[in-house]
């Protein structure tokens, strides 16, 4: 039998992230049925998917899951967090499984757990691949070979079918890999049988909490789902979501802020109401989801580009400041010949990148400074091979950038590195090879799912 209703408590942007208490409770008064929260992204880059490492801290997460855990077992309804561990990677769902468990024997909590990896078997890819099942995404070209073997780390993205794969299994709490964000706030709607065009709207305005409220920073929000559509509201009393909020949050993370894809369809926003209830609640209507003719699932992968060092030295002087530019250009250059007359480096043993931090380090050429900025930071970004070849081109810069002079200057000026040692190194770098979509033979078959049973002694 269908739901009339659903309610959907997101305390957070990411957990993480913080929230008050209160908002908590509040939701739970509301009569939220699910709780669901985000836990990670690729905003941060692609460190996190390679080094299998979360961005957060354990102690902020454990905060978080514990309100969240004793909020779940009090009111008896589901807890979902997906991306868990920033990336999704096994480690990542690994090591808030581990929080979990913990928590629930501190606490005393009997709740079943779930966790679904997303990290993707190379073998697996290969054949899919071979099979021609792998295709590209804009801007990249087709998948080679040698680019998806060069991948330290591969993760599928998961849409909601795994998440209510665990919930019909009688789990409690389902900790995910690599989810779509809104898959985690869709999945129990969607189990209740609710339309998916009101169920796949109202978890993309949700995904990030308070975004798509008045105060971003108020934390969570409150959605209900029916039949007709959903209502969105803040948990902090003092916030409100309007037309606007809502609806701009559409615009948020999307190449077209009428449609959005998940890896069963896409979501079209282009005939949505959005209608003031009261001074803090919206309603929305019209939102249709559109099944795809083939389901597919979205790869991120990350490899190893090699190692990195950074200084950073600040500039007061206003005869540099004057010219700027011609300084740090001036730095390349001599930075330049003094690596290959120290070190006699191969070609592509190194790089370096020189930003000028208050005067053009953002948006460089497309928005030039007009007058000279006050003071500039100067960061010196080393990129080799190795971390001891970063090191020693930072450590043959570090004198240049305490002292070097521009061209007509008659007196050694004295720059200003705020730590000692000047040198800080970054260890491995990452970046993102692939932006590719694999045609799924089931939605499930790329996940593995895990059901943990809470031991709970009398």
């Amino acid at each position: 039998m269908k739901n009339t209703a659903v309610g959907v408590l997101v305390p957070a942007g990411m957990i993480g992230a913080g929230f008050a208490p209160e908002t908590v409770e509040r939701g739970l008064a509301l009569g939220a049925d699910v709780i669901a929260v985000d836990g990670g992204s690729t905003d941060s880059g692609p460190y996190y998917l390679g080094s299998g490492t979360p961005k957060t801290s354990t102690a902020a997460v454990a905060r978080d899951m514990r309100l969240l855990l004793r909020a779940a077992a009090k009111a008896r309804i589901p807890l979902i967090v997906g991306s868990c561990g920033t990336s999704g990677a096994d480690s990542g769902v690994d090591w808030l499984a581990d929080i979990t468990a913990g928590i629930l024997a501190e606490d005393r909590l009997d709740l079943t757990v779930a966790t679904i990896y997303s990290e993707q078997d190379p073998a697996y890819l290969r054949r899919r691949l071979a099979e021609g099942a792998i295709h590209p995404l804009p801007p990249l070209g087709p998948l080679d070979r040698a680019t998806l073997d060069g991948c330290v780390r591969v993760v599928g993205m998961m849409g909601h079918e795994p998440i209510e794969e665990a919930l019909r299994a009688g789990a409690d709490v389902v900790l995910a890999g690599r989810a779509t964000d809104t898959a985690v706030a869709a999945a129990f709607a969607l189990l209740k049988g609710l339309p998916p065009g009101p169920v796949w709207h109202a978890a993309k305005i949700v995904e990030c909490g308070g975004q798509c409220t008045t105060n971003p920073r108020s934390g969570g929000v409150f959605a209900r789902i029916d039949q007709g559509g959903f209502t969105i509201e803040p948990l902090d009393p003092a916030a409100s979501c309007t037309p606007t909020s809502v609806a701009a949050h559409m615009l948020y993370e999307t190449a077209n802020p009428f449609r959005m894809r998940e890896p069963a369809g896409t979501l079209d926003v282009s005939r949505a109401t959005y209608r003031e209830v009261d001074d803090r609640i919206v309603r929305v209507e019209g939102s249709v989801f559109e099944p795809a003719a083939q389901h597919t699932i979205k790869l991120e992968g990350a490899r190893l580009t090699g190692y990195e060092t950074m200084s950073f030295t600040a500039i007061r002087d206003p005869h540099i400041l004057a010219g700027i530019e011609d300084w740090a250009a001036l730095l390349k250059k001599v930075l330049t010949e003094r690596v290959h007359q120290t070190l006699a480096p191969g070609e592509g043993d190194y790089e370096f990148d020189v930003r000028l931090y208050g005067h053009n380090a953002i948006l460089e050429d497309l928005d030039p400074a007009t007058t000279p900025a006050r003071e500039v930071g100067v960061m010196l970004l080393v990129h080799a091979t190795d971390q001891a070849t970063a090191t020693a081109v930072a450590k043959i810069a570090n004198p240049l950038m305490l002292h070097l002079p521009t061209a007509d200057m008659r007196y050694l000026p004295s720059l200003a590195f705020p730590t000692s040692p000047a040198e800080t190194e970054r260890g491995p770098v990452y970046e993102f090879a692939l932006n590719h979509v694999v045609d799924s033979e089931t939605p499930t078959t790329m996940f593995r799912t895990e059901i943990r049973k809470a031991r709970v002694d009398a």
